[in-house]
């Protein structure tokens, strides 16, 4: 039998935050792809046509990769609430845009939007589920 390491909480919080990062940045590139997508980006005639808009865009986006980080060294309480809250939003917020992305074009944005809210729920899980220290 192979053996199969216990992997402590935050190592496992922290590749699953890595992972959904790793896969909101393929969409994002990829939908550089779609149909006048380029076009758009040219002419400043996109979702993201102004500074507050770019702003607001890498907020949302930093807390992912910080939490890449955040995962190993924070302290225990305030490293669930965080993994539960931000866990959270991001997988009702994913949920919402592959909702919206239906069609033909964005089939792989659908995809990956499903794909990034099973990796999120999956942080909320294990985050919810943080073991408990044993007393003695």
């Amino acid at each position: 039998m192979l053996e199969n390491q216990k992997i402590n909480i935050k190592i496992k919080l922290s590749v699953l935050w890595a992972s959904v990062t790793f896969c909101y940045l393929y969409g994002d590139y990829f939908e550089l792809y779609t149909p006048n997508k380029v076009s758009s980006l040219i002419t400043g005639e996109n979702v993201l046509d102004s500074p507050t808009k770019l702003l607001i865009a890498s907020i949302i986006l930093v807390i992912p990769s910080v939490m890449v980080a955040a995962s190993i060294i924070l302290k225990p309480k305030i490293n669930r609430i965080l993994n539960i809250l931000f866990g959270t939003i991001f997988t009702l917020m994913m949920i919402l845009i592959g909702v919206n992305s239906m069609t033909e074009w964005y089939s792989f944005y659908v995809f990956l939007a499903f794909s990034e809210s099973i990796i999120t729920f999956l942080i909320v899980w294990y985050a919810w589920n943080w073991p408990k220290e044993k007393t003695v």
